[in-house]
């Protein structure tokens, strides 16, 4: 429940600009935003956010696990309060970019956790169940903004962190990370706690698999790659100049093949999965339902939106365990570019090309319930990605936290990106050509997947550590790629 609530707050600070923003946008009265500063209000948290991500892996590296889960709440926790509280423009831009920050600084201690601390047969469950939460926040903020004002929206949320500051007190450390800092005997201890208050000879097996594997973390990560037979009391490379001891770790934890090769994965799947269609248009979602004619009243709609995440969320913790990441990751992909390529053929055949997301006054009188149903969609698909649930199990130990930050600092930058530039794509190419742009991005993203996504449920993290620095290949099963595989005889 500690990375639980992480994600919970994570998806009420995403969802925060969209229950604010329709109410700022011209507002007759108190604060108030033209079309520029509601675009920049809605993309802020976003700016902000890689600077949260990058600093995340050494926060969680030096502080640990656990620690590391209490101390991201604070910025959180300092901004809800000025949102609450916002007595012009400045301040509640201010409020929205440390939510950024806490959401980013939020990634590397949930996917690290939740990942060392499972078995391989149910780690793709609960890291899912972790991403339920992400859309119980995001369905509970968009329920607030129905009911209540934004301000008491931010003024609810602030029981998140205080929440799960409290946890956090209350967890283990995992025992990769305290193994890693030569603690045995902590390690033995979190371990039986997490493997249900069981006795050390219930996990002695486990134990030593972890024992062995944590010899390796004991060396210099230099001594690994260059004199592999050396031992801990032999490294002389502690003695060397600081910058150049540095630059050689940097080399032989990040610039290998176990780093780099997952985190190519991990950046293109954050690249297609944003771009494909619902996440741009989050901040400005209550406008473009009325902007395409959509038979419901906008919040109601973008409710609606948090229940379908939600349900998606159940959806993948029922079949993430039957199928795997993989089975669901592509046609998750897939199903998102047949929704945006739907919306861009209704917004071509039947809305004027004057209608304009930012002027209420160009929205057409006319409604119809088929736009609705294929932005449903759309939230459906976007909610059985599992491109979180893989960001916490493909990375080495050494590299996991830092790797796990660039890969989150990535996503929101890429996140930032595609926000703020919704409207300029939208000057330029109508509604039509929008989501036409967002379709190519998701088409692009199915066939990237379907070559180089691997399945990895039920697979220990050193099995998948051991293939990536193995031969390039992919762990699917897939009747295709085997297909080609015997007429180029390339070896599974």
């Amino acid at each position: 429940m500690s990375p639980n609530l992480l994600l919970m707050g994570i998806g009420m600070a995403i969802s925060f600009a969209t229950i604010a923003s329709p109410d700022l946008l011209h507002a007759p009265e108190g604060l108030s935003m033209d079309d520029t500063q509601a675009s920049w209000f809605g993309s802020l948290s976003y700016l902000t956010q890689p600077f949260g991500a990058v600093l995340s892996g050494p926060i969680v590296d030096y502080f640990g696990r656990k620690r590391a889960s209490f101390l991201v709440n604070i910025p959180h926790l300092v901004a809800w309060v000025l949102g609450y509280f916002a007595w012009n423009l400045p301040s509640l831009f201010i409020a929205n970019g440390l939510l950024g920050l806490g959401t980013g600084l939020m990634e590397a201690p949930i996917a690290a956790y939740v990942g060392e601390i499972t078995e391989p047969s149910i780690r793709g469950t609960l890291c899912t169940v972790t991403q339920l939460f992400l859309a119980i926040g995001i369905l509970l903020m968009y329920f607030l903004g129905t009911v209540v004002t934004w301000r008491n929206a931010a003024l609810i949320a602030l029981a998140v962190p205080v929440t799960g500051m409290s946890l956090a007190l209350l967890v283990p450390e995992t025992p990769v990370w305290l193994l890693s800092q030569g603690r045995d005997k902590d390690a033995l201890k979190a371990l039986c706690f997490l493997r249900g208050w069981t006795t050390p000879d219930n996990v002695k097996e486990e134990f030593d698999r972890l024992v062995d594997y944590s010899k390796n973390l004991h060396r210099c990560a230099i001594c690994c790659e260059t004199e592999k037979d050396s031992e801990p009391e032999d490294c002389e490379h502690h003695k060397m100049n600081m910058v150049k001891r540095f630059c050689l770790k940097f080399k032989f934890v990040m610039l290998v093949k176990a780093t780099l090769r997952p985190l190519a994965l991990g950046l293109l799947y954050f690249m297609f999965y944003v771009m494909s269609g619902l996440t741009p248009i989050r901040p400005n979602m209550v406008n473009i339902c009325g902007a395409f004619g959509m038979d419901e009243n906008g919040k109601q709609i973008v409710l609606m939106v948090g229940v379908i995440t939600f349900i998606a969320a159940l959806l993948v913790i029922g079949l993430i365990k039957i199928v795997g990441k993989r089975k669901l990751g592509i046609p998750a992909m897939l199903g998102t570019a047949l929704s945006c390529t739907a919306l861009s053929i209704y917004a071509k055949q039947y809305l004027s090309d004057s209608v304009f997301s930012y002027d209420t006054a160009t929205f057409p009188e006319e409604k119809s319930v088929w736009p609705l149903i294929f932005l449903y969609a759309l939230t459906l698909f976007t909610g059985c990605n599992v491109s979180w649930v893989l960001l916490g199990e493909i990375f080495p130990f050494r590299s996991r936290a830092s790797a796990q930050g660039i890969a989150a600092a990535f996503n929101y930058i890429v996140t930032f990106f595609a926000a703020k530039t919704y409207i300029d794509l939208e000057i330029q190419l109508k509604l039509w050509g929008t989501f036409a742009v967002y379709a190519s991005f998701a088409y692009a993203g199915t066939i990237y997947l379907y070559f180089f996504m691997p399945e990895t449920e039920g697979i220990p993290l050193q099995d998948i550590e051991s293939f990536y620095k193995g031969k390039l290949r992919t762990f699917a099963n897939d009747p295709f790629i085997n297909f080609f595989r015997r007429i180029l005889r390339i070896k599974p």
